[in-house]
């Protein structure tokens, strides 16, 4: 019987798959379950219509980071913050993600989350430190992060 997968289900199929499975798995499993519906002309239509409809939104997704990774790699685009530190350039404490995704934010106007700002280990120096960020699958941006004394 071919069926239309709704959801991943491990070993057999991924959402959106139509794969030919044994009757009984499908009726007392998958169906039962919800994870998979027969695959009639009309289901393969829908779901045709809905990949389709997934692949654009996708694409308009991809190009937003474009135009976002733009406006963050731009030159004039540099978070300034401003911490305590000692006499040799150490931080007292530390710069973490959070706190660049709020300074960019309030510089700037731009928000980012920041569990999107892939920084290995908070900032502990003074100085310009290139933090890379993962907008989307495939785009990646650097925000230039000017850490300086705080009088």
């Amino acid at each position: 019987m071919k069926v239309i997968f709704l959801q991943d289900v491990r070993g057999k199929g991924n959402r959106g798959d139509i794969k030919d499975v044994p009757d009984g798995y499908a009726q007392n499993f998958l169906f039962k379950q919800g994870k998979a519906k027969e695959a009639t002309p009309k289901a393969m239509s829908e779901l045709k219509g809905k990949q389709r409809a997934e692949a654009k939104q996708r694409a308009e997704e991809l190009e937003e980071a474009k135009q976002f990774k733009a406006k963050i790699e731009d030159d004039k685009t540099v978070v300034q913050i401003q911490s305590k530190a000692g006499a040799d350039a150490k931080l007292f404490g530390s710069i973490p993600s959070k706190q660049i995704a709020q300074a960019l934010d309030k510089q700037f106007g731009l928000k980012v989350d920041k569990r999107k700002i892939d920084l290995p280990e908070p900032i502990r120096s003074l100085g310009y430190t290139n933090v890379p960020v993962r907008l989307a699958p495939g785009v990646d941006a650097v925000i230039r992060v000017h850490v300086t004394q705080q009088d």
